[in-house]
């Protein structure tokens, strides 16, 4: 794989080359325009049950994957693609070297060869990436006219984008254009300047014209922690550009992470972009040695976001990542299954026998979607009998609750704090029941039955009395009691897992 040295967007993963991608996430290859923007998951994706992309659709998201022309014929590499994937990018095949190595002289042989791929296996393609300061011919960067240079990249846009109209789902039209550190601007760049800082929207602009069905997003490394200069750079262009009505449609989040798994405030980051009025993607996926728990905490906040649509993790098996000797997939280099698989298959609510989407083993805060507030015992109370509250979410160990599934699917969630259980008082099962922490003692009315609900979030049901655990409805303060109820499908009755 081509390599260019850019600091690795990561949490905690310092400094190192990576890779070149291409097409992020492509979603819209079809035989025609109505195959490639179609629903979520095709018959083909469906041909086998629980696997990623079939997961993922069932909440009507793609789990998708980089892929690279050449290993197309390898069985075991397109067995896996098939089976497993319903979204795809190419690594390299879109990028501007490949496409137009010299001034009006295109080449779409490569991306021809992995959209027709998709179009066979009912797939959807992602385009990436259409404008990037990498990967970029010597000619696009010797210019010095401003005129030449808006021709010539106007001219790419809307040339790439024709060829492939209607079967793409959404492109990455411009890729990594903010700076690293501490400024929040944009990073040199022959398109920054010689074109200035108008050139991300002149590009937006021109790609809106070229295919208006297709989704038109940003996409970028390290914006994923919620506080750093970069992220707060790329959301305010973003916002600028809905205000003024700049065509932007989603915004791409690389995740290369660390081991330790994306920053705490990720969620938080989706979010906040999301309610600026576009999607939001996982476009570039790997974690340094895959730890199942890093998997499952990335995939759970896209889970926890209405508008992240997707996930892309960049490549199949650890053979084939650019991240040399980090075993960063969810496939060994045999091809096999690794435990990040079943934790991402899991958070995505896929069939591992964990129906509810929650990782044994993985500490989790529960916050109540109505109150916005956390389940809480109270501070320096860890006795049995303790009754639970809602407060503000601050980490603590008395809001951490770790889950561990039953032999009948449900789940015990255990307190990090006093060691004790979420439990309903033995032989108290009427609506308004206040929940306690307890000792563990395998009873049914320390048991949860976990649903997820069209939000991301998860309704959390008593086994013993049927009924769902809630704040009580119009009380959202701090302080605020949790009881049992009726299930009635109230955001008091939903509960989001961090």
């Amino acid at each position: 794989m081509k390599k260019y040295s850019l600091p690795l967007p990561a949490a905690g993963l310092g400094k190192e080359p990576r890779p070149h991608k291409v097409l992020a996430l492509a979603a819209g290859l079809a035989a025609g325009a109505a195959l490639a923007l179609a629903g979520p998951a095709s018959p083909a994706a469906h041909a086998a049950s629980g696997t990623l992309g079939t997961a993922a659709a069932d909440s009507g998201r793609y789990f998708g994957t980089a892929v690279a022309a050449g290993k197309l014929g390898d069985s075991t590499y397109s067995t896996i693609l098939d089976r497993e994937f319903n979204m795809i990018t190419p690594e390299n095949e879109m990028k501007w070297d490949t496409t137009e190595p010299s001034r009006g002289n295109f080449n779409f042989g490569p991306a021809d060869q992995i959209v027709g791929h998709a179009v066979a296996h009912g797939q959807r393609m992602r385009g990436h990436t259409l404008v990037w300061h990498s990967q970029l011919p010597g000619w696009v960067g010797s210019i010095r006219d401003a005129n030449t240079l808006r021709s010539v990249m106007d001219n790419h846009i809307t040339t790439e984008m024709s060829h492939f109209k209607g079967r793409i789902y959404a492109w990455d039209v411009v890729n990594e254009a903010f700076a690293d550190g501490g400024s929040g601007q944009h990073r040199s760049s022959v398109f920054q300047d010689v074109l200035g800082n108008g050139f991300i929207e002149e590009a937006f602009r021109t790609a809106r014209n070229a295919d208006p069905s297709a989704k038109l997003c940003y996409n970028d490394y390290n914006i994923e922690n919620w506080t750093d200069a970069k992220t707060q750079g790329v959301y305010s262009m973003v916002r600028d550009f809905k205000s003024r009505g700049v065509p932007i449609d989603c915004v791409g989040f690389q995740s290369h992470f660390g081991t330790g798994g994306p920053p705490a405030s990720f969620q938080t980051t989706l979010s906040n972009f999301a309610a600026l009025g576009v999607d939001v993607q996982i476009t570039e996926l790997d974690i340094a040695q895959a730890p199942a728990s890093a998997y499952a905490n990335t995939v759970r906040a896209c889970m926890n976001v209405a508008r992240c649509t997707g996930i892309t993790v960049w490549g199949i098996r650890d053979s084939d990542s650019w991240r040399t000797g980090e075993n960063p997939l969810l496939f060994d280099a045999g091809g096999n299954k690794k435990p990040a698989y079943d934790a991402a298959l899991s958070a995505l609510g896929g069939s591992t026998g964990n129906p509810g989407g929650i990782v044994t083993g993985t500490v989790y805060s529960l916050v109540d979607v109505a109150a916005g507030r956390a389940l809480d015992v109270p501070g320096g109370q860890t006795a049995n009998g303790t009754p639970l509250q809602v407060w503000d979410s601050h980490g603590g160990a008395n809001q951490q609750w770790r889950a561990s599934q039953n032999s009948d699917g449900s789940y015990t969630l255990t307190n990090v704090g006093s060691g004790r259980v979420l439990d309903e008082p033995g032989g108290q099962t009427g609506n308004g029941t206040r929940m306690e922490i307890w000792d563990a003692n395998g009873g049914a009315n320390q048991h949860w039955r976990a649903t997820r609900n069209g939000d991301g979030s998860y309704t959390l049901t008593n086994v013993a009395s049927g009924r769902a655990l809630e704040v009580p409805a119009g009380q959202n303060g701090n302080g605020s009691p949790v009881q049992i109820w009726d299930s009635n499908g109230g955001a008091n009755q939903h509960w989001t897992l961090t």
